[in-house]
């Protein structure tokens, strides 16, 4: 249910939201810049004579950008027209996560002491996330993968089941003598190999794993192109359907980008 927003919430939606508007870009453009300045101090404290010497320094660079992004979130929600959905979206679920690490640090004591939850803070690299919004091709990415996301899945499901297959009979082959000391273990074989990663870690020794251990090569190299395709054929689709069907005046031409003002291929004003 949406509410009614009053002058000032409609004027901060505007600005916040209104990507159009010459106060939302400029808006926008501060907000990528302050996002990428952002990560750029976590990437920058990841180095340990960095974090030694200038440590300090960065965690109140840090505290400022969590604040920035704390109050840019809470104003996102006063001015939404439906806080709750924004709030649940994916991109309102990426604004929390990406500012919660800090205050977890601060509220608890001791926790920079404690390995695993420093890890934490990583998490605030989702802000770079959020610049896909402001991106449209990003868009049209997502949605194809979306898209495509059943044939994808059932392509994996398929792999899985010739990892294990393969990685069964690897098993029987070779055996624990020979470092296929499980059947997850060969299983992992497998799926290396089919993945034409090829680790090097365990390999066959008999001639009879050798032989199956090519199958599984070919294999890899016969079906590590179907995801592609499957993502392709999706992509072109969206493609298409993102296209503008205006017929330019002057040229008749058509499939103009769906933001095209001018004709792509004589100029004309569309």
């Amino acid at each position: 249910m949406q509410r009614q927003l009053n002058p000032i919430q409609q004027h901060l939606y505007e600005i916040i939201f209104g990507t159009e508007t010459k106060s939302g870009k400029l808006f926008d453009l501060a907000l990528i810049a302050t996002i990428l300045a952002s990560v750029f101090v976590v990437l920058l404290d990841s180095f340990q004579h960095v974090n030694l010497e200038y440590g300090e320094l960065l965690v109140k660079i840090e505290i400022a950008f969590t604040l920035v992004f704390t109050l840019e979130y809470f104003v996102r929600l006063y001015c939404s027209p439906n806080p709750r959905s924004y709030a649940f979206s994916f991109f309102g679920i990426i604004d929390l996560i990406s500012i919660l690490p800090t205050y977890i640090a601060l509220i608890i004591p001791g926790i920079s002491s404690l390995v695993v939850i420093r890890l934490l803070r990583i998490v605030r690299i989702f802000r770079i996330l959020r610049l896909i919004k402001y991106l449209g091709e990003a868009n049209i990415l997502l949605r194809s993968l979306w898209q495509s996301r059943r044939k994808i899945i059932v392509f994996f499901f398929i792999l899985q089941v010739l990892a294990i297959i393969y990685g069964c009979l690897m098993y029987v082959v070779e055996g624990p003598h020979h470092g296929f000391t499980n059947i997850p273990q060969s299983i992992y074989w497998a799926i290396v190999t089919i993945t034409t990663v090829g680790y090097g870690d365990i390999t066959p020794h008999t001639t009879l794993g050798q032989v199956l251990a090519a199958f599984v090569m070919v294999t890899g190299y016969s079906i590590i192109a179907v995801p592609t395709g499957i993502f392709t054929a999706e992509l072109a689709i969206e493609i298409n359907r993102n296209r503008d069907n205006r017929r330019c005046a002057n040229c008749n031409h058509s499939g103009h980008d769906g933001n095209a003002q001018y004709c792509k291929h004589c100029g004309t004003n569309l």
